[in-house]
Order: structure tokens, then sequence, then C-alpha cells
């Protein structure tokens, strides 16, 4: 399997790009394919041991910086790294696309050449950002502000989807995001998605809360990414603020190596996401993996292990049967 890396993509580019490509070749058994200027990724991966992997340096002179507006700088950098690397899946010379360079570059590019699933208008940004609920996906964490009842249902079937085929989670539980557990509880959007999800076949439980995240009360939690990108960024925040308050009242009182222990999984546990590194863009035709920008060569690795496991998964093939199941499933039940 090859998969196409941005090496210029990254706060770290190209240096812990490259290094984690090499750690990813040789830990998977891929074949990587390092997009960007030639001479400056050849001096990056001169610094590493390549024997017994398969690696190659594919010529893109030109990548995107942060504060770009992403569909501006395609237009204008044709040659961009992130849209050479997106451009190989489209064209079958990668199975997959991976980049730690600005998210909207990748949106863009994955939208530009790879288009999304059919009837879904957008890629959908989603996943577990909570150690504490290892099996709790939510979906949207910022892709999609403003949102639909039908999208909100296109999110709870690629949620299902992924719980099955990333988590290995059977008949995955699905609820709403609202302000109560009970049916009329919530504002228009989910009071309207709620009569939706119960004819959609999905393994639908109704409403959740804020409290019941962290509990892992459903599998696949359903907001709009407004309110869902606010939840991760509160998430992170207060972990690290909780882990500094603990340093300060516990310093002297356990050993210095628990206390770093202790505050160190709480910070794993509330920003699971950058821990993680990222993941697939989810209802993309074609498998485009963005990482976080402050990934180093660790996440970088993980990444491509996740573009991988997606590729092996059919995460998109999957994807595209489940979605047309459940809108027929809608058609005869409003029949």
């Amino acid at each position: 399997m090859r998969i196409a890396v941005d090496a210029m993509g990254g706060d770290f580019a190209p240096g812990e790009v490259v290094k984690g490509a090499v750690a990813a070749a040789r830990e998977y058994g891929v074949e990587i394919a390092l997009v960007g200027p030639t001479a400056t990724v050849e001096r990056e991966l001169a610094k590493w041991d390549t024997d017994g992997t398969r690696i190659e340096i594919v010529e893109a002179p030109e990548y995107l910086v942060e504060g770009e507006h992403p569909a501006y700088a395609l237009r204008q950098k044709r040659q961009a790294s992130v849209a050479v690397a997106t451009r190989m899946v489209k064209e079958g010379k990668a199975a997959a696309a991976v980049s730690a360079g600005p998210t909207g570059g990748v949106v863009a590019s994955a939208l530009q050449f790879l288009g999304t699933v059919e009837g879904v208008a957008r890629p959908v940004v989603g996943g577990n950002f909570l150690g504490f609920a290892p099996s709790t996906l939510v979906m949207d964490l910022g892709g999609n502000v403003d949102c639909r009842p039908e999208q909100f249902l296109d999110f709870a079937i690629v949620g299902a989807v992924y719980a099955r085929k990333f988590l290995g989670i059977e008949n995955p539980t699905v609820a709403l995001l609202s302000i109560g557990a009970e049916e009329g509880k919530g504002n228009e959007l989910v009071r309207e998605s709620y009569p939706l999800f119960l004819r959609s076949g999905l393994n639908f439980i109704g409403n959740v809360e804020g409290y019941d995240i962290p509990l892992g009360k459903a599998n696949v939690i359903i907001c709009d990414g407004f309110v869902g990108n606010i939840l991760v960024k509160f998430s992170e925040a207060l972990g690290k603020v909780v882990s500094g308050r603990l340093e300060e009242k516990l310093k002297g009182k356990i050993p210095d190596a628990e206390l770093k222990k202790i505050t160190g999984e709480l910070v794993l546990a509330t920003n699971f996401a950058d821990a993680r590194g990222g993941g697939p863009l989810l209802a993309v035709d074609g498998i485009s993996c963005v990482a976080h920008g402050r990934c180093k060569a660790e996440e970088i690795s993980r990444v491509i292990g996740q573009a991988k496991l997606a590729v092996e998964k059919d995460l998109v093939g999957t994807l595209k049967t489940e979605l047309a199941d459940a809108r027929k499933r809608l058609a005869i039940s409003s029949a």
C-alpha cells in the first residue's frame, strides 16, 4: 500500500514529518511517497536509516502556509504539496494522503480532487476527543457550523460506520446532544432531527446531555460543529488548567515522578485528539487524513497507521453503502 505524505505540512515540517514517515514505513510496512521540494526532502531523508523501507520523493515545488485562505492559495499554488498528495489518490497513484498542513487546505484539497460521497455536501470532522470515554465519538467537531436535520442524520451514519470499523462496536448507540434527555428538549434543529433519527434504522437512544459525554452514555453523539468545537477546546483547556492546579497543590507531597505521571495522564485524557495525532476526513470519496499541525514524528506515524487502517477497512465503500441503505429506509417509512 502506498501512502502519499505532505512533507511540508505542519509546524515542524519537513523534519518531523519525514522522521515520522520513515518510522511508519518500517512499523506498518507501507510504501511512502514524500511530497515536497525534492532537494529539501532529500536533505531530511538522508538523516535517517531507510534500509528495508520503500520511500520515494514526489516533486511539489510549493506548499501552503498557515494564515492563507485555502481556496485562494490552492488556485495560486496548483503544485502545492497537499494538492499533489491528494491528487495522487484521485489518480490511483496512492491509496491515501496524509497532511499536517492547514486544515482548511486539507479539506479544500479533498473537496477539489476527491469530492464527497454521494448525498453528503461537506466532509465531516469528528471522532473521540475524551480519553475518559474511549468508546464515544462526537460528530461534528468544527467542520460544519450551521446544520440541517438531514446533515445530522448523515453525521450519525458516518459516526456509526466509524465506530464499527475503528472501535469494533458492532451495533453502536446513537444520540443527539441536547439540554435535556426528554424528546421535546433542545433547539429547533435538535427537535426536528429527533423523529428523523427514530425512522433511520440506527440504534438511536434519544437525547443525551453534556454531562453524559465523559460517562460514555452513547457511542456516537451528534451536534453541530459550533457546539462540537467549543466542547473540544473547553476540554483541552480544562485538562491543562486542572493539571497545573494539581501540580501546585501536590508539589512536595508526593514524589515528583508520580505527580508528573498523574498530571500527564490527565492532560492526555482531555487532549485525546492531539495524542492520537489526527485521522481521516469523513464522508470524503477517498482517504484523506488530516493531522494536527503541532504533530511530531510519533503522531505523524500514528496518522499514517490510521490511513492504512481506513483503506484496509474499506471505510469509503462501507459508508457509501450504509448511507444509501439509510435513505431507502427513510423513504419507505415516509411513504
